[in-house]
């Protein structure tokens, strides 16, 4: 059959064509979904179409062979299965569907020759974690920092540590204008007088540097009090904010140190925080477990405890812990996620804004192709300091001797390990180059892979399947936004 310019049958140019690498569809209910994994376009189709490019993904791409079963075996229309076939044409020839990921593999291709044309340089690093203190006011169950030490002593950064931080960061951002640090912990707010002194310094040598700076500050919200908030504020310092979701949820987790609950006081603070603010420039991020695995609940409960700007995240545990996700929990999870979906798509149309953090997908630009082949950046661009300025790959990493990257004050001395982080990147890890999620999740979080595999470039089974269970669900959100 040709096709509306009469040459050649356009779908001749598929044969060995990766479907399932490069092209994901899906429905529910009314609504019927194709990504193109390479142009990040999303098509949504009516029934009869959708029923056509199943065919033609069933035939591996003969447009023949799936002609011929869809009207003499299915009794379509023959001269719409035509039209249907010949308008996926032209977002073929339009690079919006079949594409190919040659792009990524030619950024890949370019690096690997610039690095073995000279000697390797250093990470170009543009992003600090600044473990501000080890100590908290909360025993979180699922702390990964141990409820605050990292496995250490409960310690608090001196401001001539986090002053030769600074200077690390801006010596090795090399070229690159925008910079970033976030005060983290355990619990920042308990060290905040070093916190003021740090965002003072750092804003006047970024300035000195003609440096961009972005400032965060991470914190349980307990003492958010009114001087603190104006001070974050009138600093201009993005905060997240950490709130569970339900009081028994949240309480059952994030307990005080004498194990009573932290709800009451927690939702409190931040809602005069962010009110104080215009509700901007936060975000508030909770975590469930497997003892709330109907999450969606909590997420909605959030907003309407006031909070626009919000995530709702999987814990990550090890697998004999009683908090951890379970193989037998994932169907209830993907239900949560539809669930939240289509709540947050109907509060949106009734003037009720909610931003789901995780739901934000950009389809029209997206991240750089640097993000979408390696993530954050993670023992290359971005590193942690410990209280005594020792540097490691991310927040998760830290007090892991093997992981440890140098300090602030005498440099990198373990590039292997920064070549190590660069080098897991999605075309070196286990079922990624193949998968339709490749791009969109970067291959999981490092720390994740690591501690559930013992491998940085072999993805976590669990996190693998929740990344593309909510990254479906994410794109059938956008869709719902053009509804």
């Amino acid at each position: 059959m040709p096709n509306e310019t009469g040459t050649a049958s356009w779908w001749a140019e598929l044969k060995d064509y990766d479907f399932a690498a490069n092209i994901v569809c899906f429905r529910h209910g009314q609504t019927a979904l194709c990504y193109d994994v390479n142009s990040n376009s999303l098509h949504r189709l009516d029934a009869v179409a959708f029923q056509v490019l199943q065919a033609l993904l069933t035939a591996q791409g003969d447009g023949e062979v799936a002609r011929t079963q869809l009207v003499e075996a299915e009794g379509l229309d023959a001269e719409m299965v035509d039209e249907i076939l010949s308008e996926l044409g032209e977002l073929k020839a339009a690079g919006m569907l079949f594409t190919t990921d040659s792009l990524a593999r030619r950024y890949l291709s370019d690096k690997e020759t610039a690095a073995n044309a000279a000697e390797p340089s250093k990470p170009v690093v543009k992003a600090l974690c600044l473990h501000i203190a080890h100590d908290c006011n909360l025993r979180c169950s699922y702390c990964f920092a141990g409820t605050g030490p990292f496995g250490g002593d409960r310690s608090l950064m001196s401001a001539e540590v986090g002053k030769q931080a600074i200077d690390f960061l801006l010596a090795h951002s090399q070229g690159r204008r925008h910079v970033e640090i976030d005060f983290f912990g355990g619990e920042p707010l308990m060290n905040f007088d070093v916190v003021k002194e740090l965002v003072a310094y750092a804003k006047r040598r970024a300035s000195e540097e003609d440096k961009v700076l972005k400032l965060t500050l991470t914190t349980n919200g307990l003492l958010l009090d009114e001087e603190v908030g104006r001070y974050l504020n009138e600093e201009g310092l993005s905060v997240v904010l950490s709130l569970d979701g339900r009081r028994h949820v949240h309480d059952e987790m994030r307990p005080y140190v004498d194990g009573s609950g932290s709800y009451d006081d927690v939702v409190t603070n931040l809602q005069k925080f962010v009110q104080s603010r215009n509700g901007e420039d936060y975000y508030v991020r909770g975590t469930f477990t497997h003892h709330n695995p109907d999450f969606a609940a909590d997420a909605l409960h959030i907003h309407d405890l006031g909070f626009q700007h919000l995530s709702v995240e999987p814990v990550v545990a090890a697998p004999d812990i009683d908090y951890a996700l379970k193989e037998e929990d994932l169907a209830q999870l993907e239900e949560q996620y539809r669930i939240l979906a289509e709540n947050i798509d109907e509060r949106n149309k009734t003037g009720r804004a909610f931003n789901f953090f995780h739901f934000q997908l950009d389809l029209a630009h997206g991240p750089c192709l640097a993000k979408r082949l390696s993530g954050c950046g993670a023992g290359f661009e971005y590193m942690a300091v410990a209280p005594n300025g020792d540097l490691y790959p991310c927040h998760q990493f830290v007090g892991r001797e093997k992981y440890l990257l140098g300090n602030v004050t005498t440099g990198l001395n373990n590039l292997s390990a920064c070549d190590a982080f660069s080098e897991a990147h999605i075309y070196h890890k286990e079922g990624c180059p193949t998968c339709w999620a490749r791009f969109l999740c970067s291959g999981g979080c490092h720390a994740n892979n690591e501690a559930d595999t013992g491998d940085l470039r072999i993805p976590a089974k669990m996190s693998c399947q929740l990344a593309k269970m909510r990254l479906k669900w994410a794109l059938y959100a956008k869709a719902l936004e053009t509804c």
